[in-house]
């Protein structure tokens, strides 16, 4: 038995022990300097200028919709099927209509031809996921995006300190969301940021996160106006937009200061595993021509090199006979235009018309890579593969 969880010991001793501290040092649990802390930490190790700590990477997801429609209005959002369930979700709660484009294997990420040809006068957007680590984005896409004045949010809550040209991924658009859930690259056991170089964007942003009250922005000239227009209403109690309550705590915000420390060299760590994985993989038997340059994935991706539903079932029972936990069809579970929620809402849309997406939909895994993960159990979880 190889016994290799999806996550092993995210939470660690020294974690705790900084929540005991400050559990004797103060009373004050609910947001408050900690959290303002934690979000400048942040900001700082990414490279932006605003981060906005909320209580989970899908919150994120639901206030940045909320806002790119509330400053640029309802329309069309281009999206990719492998993703998370909020990232889709977001976009219809937000009342856009998104847009499907099929994905490439050696990143997950969606197709840039498919994009910019996907582009019309609705377009609101590009949220465009940094998948399991890999880096989703190039230079020309970047490029092509900023010529057409189509705003990008980057979803990086699967990709802490992925790279692209020297730059961490979640500074290069609009906005960019992150998640903190236990499994992913640090944790604050629930947690999520948004991030943005943008002042307009990060006040409303504010806005969204607490109920949405004037009160919670950090702009004076801002607040002032908008009392101004409502004098017969108490500035504290001054709710502008339809927001949520989607803040988090000191409590979750001290583990993050404490995690964030040793981030980089689990990343790294990981990024070692990953390659020693790809490595000593059959490539005759399963894809291997993976993107890694900048990447730092969380997950060993899986995916088998060509269809195989026989090969793709003996895969599944191998890993389940050696206690290996694993997820079938990669990041959400696959082709998220097959689920409920969108067909309902997209009737007329064919998910089999998303050819890379459906492929990884079928034929495609993902496992654990975490920094204590041994260089023997990822040779021997090679070698069971491999074997099959």
């Amino acid at each position: 038995m190889l016994n290799i969880p999806l996550m092993s010991d995210n939470i660690q001793k020294e974690d705790v022990n900084a929540l005991i501290s400050f559990l004797k040092e103060t009373n004050r649990f609910t947001q408050g300097p900690k959290v303002r802390e934690f979000e400048q930490v942040w900001s700082e190790w990414l490279g932006v200028k605003h981060s906005l700590f909320v209580n989970s990477g899908s919150s994120a997801n639901y206030i940045t919709m909320a806002v790119l429609r509330d400053l640029y209005g309802e329309g069309e959002v281009i999206v990719p099927p492998i993703a998370w369930s909020s990232d889709i979700a977001s976009v219809f709660a937000a009342g856009h209509t998104p847009v499907f484009v099929d994905i490439e294997k050696k990143n997950l990420a969606m197709q840039e031809k498919e994009i910019l040809s996907h582009i019309t006068d609705k377009t609101r957007a590009v949220f465009l996921t940094h998948v399991l680590g890999f880096k989703g984005l190039s230079g020309p896409l970047l490029k092509a995006l900023r010529e057409r004045d189509i705003p990008l949010i980057e979803d990086v809550c699967e990709s802490h300190g992925a790279m692209m040209d020297g730059q961490k991924c979640g500074t290069f658009g609009l906005a960019s969301n992150f998640s903190f859930y236990y499994a992913h690259h640090m944790s604050t056991i629930e947690g999520g940021m948004i991030c943005t170089n943008d002042d307009r964007f990060y006040q409303y942003c504010r806005l969204y996160r607490s109920h949405g009250m004037v009160r919670e922005s950090t702009d004076e000239n801002f607040k002032a106006d908008i009392a101004r227009q409502y004098p017969d209403l108490r500035p504290e109690f001054l709710f502008l937009v339809p927001g949520y309550n989607m803040r988090s705590t000191e409590l979750n915000a001290v583990i993050g200061l404490n995690q964030i420390k040793r981030l980089d060299a689990n990343n790294k760590r990981r990024a070692e595993n990953f390659k020693l994985f790809l490595d000593n993989l059959d490539p005759k038997k399963y894809f291997t021509d993976f993107d890694i340059e900048g990447a730092v994935n969380y997950a060993f991706v899986l995916l088998l090199r060509e269809p195989d539903d026989a090969m793709f079932q003996r895969v599944t029972e191998a890993l389940r006979e050696n206690g290996v936990e694993f997820r079938r069809g990669t990041a959400g579970g696959g082709n998220l235009a097959r689920q409920p929620f969108v067909r309902e809402r997209l009737p007329g849309f064919d998910p089999a018309s998303l050819k890379n997406a459906e492929f990884v939909h079928s034929y495609g895994f993902y496992t654990g890579n975490y920094p204590d993960l041994s260089e023997e159990k990822i040779l021997s979880l090679c070698k069971l593969l491999n074997a099959i």
